[in-house]
């Protein structure tokens, strides 16, 4: 009769110590303080760095395409296939989709089973009794269990926000680093062009200056020169051979440069030759939009670096709550591998448990100064690469506008030592004139196809500058991860 009233005692002690120790825990969990807020860094804007918020600066999709060279098109199709270091770039991609992967599932139910089977000898003089003890027996165990660690204070959806982060970050890598071999290969083939160009200049003046000799001996011969001229005029031949060896030596170097930028052995272009009259200069913008900053992937990749380290603070700041995970199992164990699947071999039970952060406050406050360290060395890192950004096609829009306005001037000097070139040839021809004064003022001219040659190639590196610049026609991707697998 006195059973139910203990029973029931037992039971009002039982919620009574429950109550005592979810209220200790409560303010335990208080005085585990994460200390004095922090505040970030700010972000740069694009008002602040002088973007015009109603213009668009997009650059063509494929931009090589547009230079109307397909030559450059199949070199650069086959360097975004077959570079290693862009091979490199989407392994780590893929590495960090697969990090979040197993975050994401790291945070749903885990359930396992578990087969054992085990012959052991029991000590005679242990904690197990006769008539085990002192014996050998077979025991076995089929189990299942389930776990699951509810998310009630957010640390596991910062921590997969975090993971996704780095992953999307990594996404735009890839894609910055497409953008950044592009326009490599495209500076290399027009640096390559520059030096056939400058060589067929060096062959002409070589001519020259053969011509110049021959005239300087017959005049030297007729008593007209001295030796001084002779000497002179056969001392120019082998500096103009010089140039041309010392040219080739260079247009050899880069097409093995553009070999290996297009994964090929460095000896697979021997007789590639670009001409810079193939390539046809695009048209530039004026002036920059905001839109510039969500179209370099290099960009985005420092903005999702930043969400990454913002959800990594937040992530610390949910270690000062309770850690409750629930657990539960259901199986069968037995002491004899004969007796584990009758009925009175079944176990199960529940194991929930509560983790407080009690005395690790000070740790826990450490961890947490550590990533708003991260968070802010990610902001700072953001906004230097906008500010990188913003000068780079600033920069080259610039040089563009200067280099239109050289041109100008270049094409009256041409014009300018073209035409003292033609009245020499007319004086010479009428008999008014030596023809020194011919190979004179072809020189001039041959000086200013020098820099022509120079301001041409410049113009177009300078506009393969400014493609890279304004993503290389890149669009954001990164909010829905790929990789190659799927």
């Amino acid at each position: 009769m006195n059973s139910l009233p203990s029973t029931r005692s037992a039971l009002l002690a039982h919620f009574a110590v429950s109550a005592l120790a979810l209220a200790a825990a409560i303010f335990l969990v208080g005085c585990a303080s994460p200390g004095p807020s922090h505040t970030p860094l700010a972000q740069t804007t694009p008002a602040a760095l002088g973007l015009n918020a109603g213009t668009e600066t997009v650059a063509p999709a494929q931009w090589w395409t547009t230079l109307g060279d397909a030559q450059l098109n199949t070199l650069i199709d086959q360097a975004l296939q077959g570079n290693p270091s862009l091979a490199v770039s989407r392994a780590r991609l893929e590495q960090a989709v697969a990090l979040s992967q197993v975050r994401e599932a790291a945070n749903g139910p885990q359930a396992t089973l578990g087969v054992d089977a085990t012959r052991q000898r029991y000590t005679a003089n242990g904690l197990v009794p006769a008539p085990v003890a002192g014996n050998t027996y077979n025991s076995g165990t089929v189990q299942a269990s389930l776990s699951w660690t509810p998310d009630f204070f957010g640390q596991h959806a910062a921590e997969l926000q975090a993971a996704l982060g780095q992953a999307r970050a990594a996404q735009a890598d890839a894609a910055a680093a497409a953008n950044t071999l592009a326009a490599q290969v495209g500076r290399s083939y027009v640096a390559l062009a520059r030096l056939v160009a400058q060589r067929d200049v060096a062959v002409r003046a070589l001519e020259q200056r053969e011509e110049q000799r021959k005239l300087t001996q017959e005049r030297t011969a007729a008593g007209l020169d001295s030796q001084v001229e002779l000497t002179q005029a056969q001392g120019a031949v082998p500096d103009a051979r010089t140039q041309i060896e010392a040219l080739e030596e260079q247009i050899t170097l880069g097409r093995r440069q553009l070999a290996v930028l297009t994964g090929q052995a460095p000896d697979a272009l021997p007789a590639l030759t670009p001409r810079l009259t193939t390539l046809q200069p695009t048209a530039v913008p004026d002036t920059l939009g905001a839109d510039l900053l969500g179209r370099r992937p290099d960009v985005v990749a420092a903005r999702w670096r930043v969400e990454a380290a913002t959800q990594g603070v937040n992530s610390a700041k949910s270690e000062f709550y309770p850690n409750i995970n629930i657990g539960a199992f259901v199986g069968l164990n037995a002491l004899g591998l004969d007796k584990v699947f009758n009925g009175s071999s079944r176990q199960m039970g529940v194991t929930p448990a509560l983790r407080l952060p009690i005395f690790d406050g000070g740790r826990l406050r450490a961890q947490l100064g550590g990533r708003q360290a991260e968070l802010d060395a990610a902001i700072a890192q953001y906004n230097g690469a906008v500010l990188d950004a913003v000068k780079e096609a600033g920069d080259a829009v610039a040089s563009i506008q200067s280099l239109t306005r050289q041109q100008a001037l270049q094409d009256d000097a041409v014009a300018s030592a073209e035409k003292a070139y033609r009245f020499a040839q007319d004086r010479y021809r009428a008999g008014l004139g030596n023809y020194l004064v011919v190979l004179s003022t072809e020189s001039q001219v041959l000086a200013q196809r020098r820099l022509a040659v120079d301001l041409r190639a410049r113009q177009l590196d300078t506009r393969l500058v400014l493609m890279k610049a304004l993503g290389g026609g890149w669009t954001d991707d990164t909010a829905v991860l790929r990789t190659a697998a799927k």
